[in-house]
């Protein structure tokens, strides 16, 4: 996303009392970003460089009172609230600082200490690749869960208007934007994360939202939803305000695909097929024994619509139902695998359906 975009997404996340992590290459503007925010609504800036810091440093150290042992505030800690908190560099911080962290993301605390009220917290972190000095890959989805992903890349027009504001000489403003292919190296920002929808990734989510117009919702949904619920997710939850598009049910699929639904998938995008995906894999894995009966009851139905969808959406697509089906015979027991492995045998009897288990067997066994 472009500097001002992320910074306009930024401030209602803050806004809402959640916290934005800004990813971006070295030089980008990450933290020019935060002080213009800051100057922009008239608040401190406190910068936390977090890979820098012991646990001391972040949570203060502990002094005797009496005959218990408190932790005294640390020296930056805020007086007030009119303040951002930007913790930077948060991909080079050591795992035990970002366990420090996580009190304050979670309750706006740390030990007894609680943020003053209307405090805004931001976040910044290079990509996760091997041109930067990393602790470890942050992989853990409970911390990246507390976060809205927000990635902000060079924009030529944006550079060049910045550098002439704060005097760079023309010479050189005027080279780059002639030659933008000399701006930065680094123009993409891949985050590497697998973010997944939660409830309380939701309740973040709409409570950014309220902060927004219809028409800021509709500008930048897409980009603030897949940084708190995941991209495939964000674009059949975009379209869905947007009125593109209404899913059918699970059921609706597997019992009653009629004409009319058939039409209606068949002239769905990738995304939408990939939200269908999605949607009926989640079903499947949460039927319940009284449903498993039922499905038994119905599996030559379910079994033809299945093969029927098969041929309305992408092959990818389709076989990542069959994969799954696959790999629930071997995770489930009893009267659920029974019936993961009927569905499966008679899905098999379709030549295309058989093939690709054939190619998947024949993988496993490689490895």
């Amino acid at each position: 996303m472009r500097f001002d975009e992320v910074k306009l997404l930024s401030r209602y996340v803050m806004a809402a009392e959640e916290v934005p992590l800004i990813w971006g290459h070295f030089g980008v503007g990450k933290t020019d970003l935060a002080k213009e925010i800051a100057q922009q609504t008239g608040r401190e800036l406190i910068i936390l460089v977090i890979s820098q810091m012991e646990p001391g440093d972040l949570i203060g150290l502990p002094a005797r009172d009496a005959d218990k042992t408190v932790f005294l505030r640390p020296d930056w800690w805020p007086e007030d609230g009119n303040v951002i908190l930007m913790i930077d560099e948060v991909n080079r911080a050591h795992r035990s600082i970002r366990n420090a962290i996580m009190q304050l993301l979670i309750e706006r605390r740390i030990h007894n200490h609680v943020l003053p009220e209307g405090s805004w917290i931001l976040a910044a972190a290079n990509p996760p690749d091997e041109e930067y000095d990393q602790v470890e890959l942050i992989t853990d989805p409970a911390f990246m869960s507390r976060f809205f992903h927000l990635e902000i890349t060079p924009s030529i027009k944006e550079w060049t208007a910045w550098a002439k504001s704060v005097g760079v000489p023309d010479e050189v403003a005027d080279f780059v934007n002639e030659y933008p292919e000399f701006l930065s190296r680094d123009t993409v920002v891949s985050m590497r994360l697998d973010i997944r929808p939660s409830p309380r990734s939701w309740y973040k989510l709409g409570r950014v939202m309220k902060q927004m117009s219809r028409q800021e919702i509709e500008r930048f949904g897409y980009v603030l939803s897949a940084g708190m619920v995941g991209p495939e997710v964000a674009r059949t939850f975009m379209s869905r305000i947007k009125g593109e598009m209404e899913l059918p049910g699970s059921e609706e699929i597997l019992f009653d695909l009629s004409d009319g639904m058939k039409q209606r998938i068949k002239d769905y995008d990738i995304s939408s097929a990939s939200a269908i995906v999605l949607r009926l894999t989640k079903h499947l894995s949460e039927l319940s024994e009284t449903d498993i009966e039922r499905y038994l009851d119905n599996l030559q139905t379910i079994t033809t619509n299945l093969l029927e969808l098969g041929k309305l959406i992408p092959k990818d697509s389709f076989f990542g139902i069959i994969r799954h089906i696959a790999h629930q015979v071997q995770q489930e027991k009893g009267l659920k695998r029974a019936f993961y492995d009927k569905l499966l045998e008679e899905l098999a009897m379709d030549r295309n359906v058989l093939k690709f288990l054939e190619i998947r067997e024949k993988k496993v066994e490689r490895q």
